[in-house]
């Protein structure tokens, strides 16, 4: 079984030295970024390594303090091997929302661990639904509501379109990381079954937007 500090570092050293290498490498950076046009070409290793790619220097701090804050919580829970799953399973999950949603617009750009962390931050809320977030390290907020109200505010963003943020591999993420805690452990339904049908609804409010062409 893993070593669970050397798997958490082992991730989190990835995305250190291959993002580094973008922000010195413009063409390494583009050869691997996510790209719709690429993709769609037959590029589909952009679906993952977009996911070890960052902006700049604070968009990977950002992301690699939030996992290093919340991993240890899924790790503890579930062990090692399922944190890799869900790591790696809300990548994929936020890459394919992602080209769900701009599989037409062919130069549709974007990078960033987002998907894959914002997976690990759902599964942490599931498994301990009652522990308290910080919002900017002062205002306490239950898990739970954090993660509604985040939820719909990449809705929103999905929908106002009026920032570079990629709010759909954030919500794909989460969906990832969602399902895949409830199918590794599907005692939570029943134990923190509240809590569930609560994150549950802004992704039915998701698709349901879909639906209707709203977003």
């Amino acid at each position: 079984m893993y070593n669970v500090n050397t798997v958490l570092a082992g991730i989190i050293i990835a995305n250190a030295l291959i993002s580094y290498k973008g922000f010195n490498d413009l063409a390494f950076f583009r050869k691997y970024e996510f790209h719709v046009g690429s993709i769609r070409s037959g590029e589909q290793i952009r679906m993952l390594s977009s996911g070890f790619l960052h902006v700049d220097m604070m968009h990977l701090i950002f992301n690699m303090f939030t996992l290093w804050m919340f991993a240890p919580v899924v790790i503890e829970w579930l062990g090692s091997i399922s944190f890799v799953l869900i790591y790696f399973g809300s990548l994929i999950f936020g890459s394919l929302l992602t080209m769900l949603f701009h599989k037409n617009d062919y130069s549709y750009r974007a990078v960033g661990a987002s998907g894959a962390v914002t997976g690990i931050l759902y599964s942490a809320i599931l498994l301990q639904p009652d522990m308290m977030l910080g919002i900017f390290f002062v205002i306490p907020i239950p898990a739970y509501l954090f993660g509604i109200l985040y939820l719909l505010y990449s809705i929103y963003g999905m929908k106002a379109k009026n920032d570079n943020i990629g709010h759909t591999a954030h919500f794909g993420g989460a969906i990832g990381g969602y399902l895949i805690t409830l199918v590794k452990e599907p005692s939570l339904i029943v134990d923190h079954s509240l809590m569930v049908i609560l994150l549950a609804i802004p992704i039915l409010i998701l698709f349901v937007m879909a639906k209707l062409g709203k977003l």
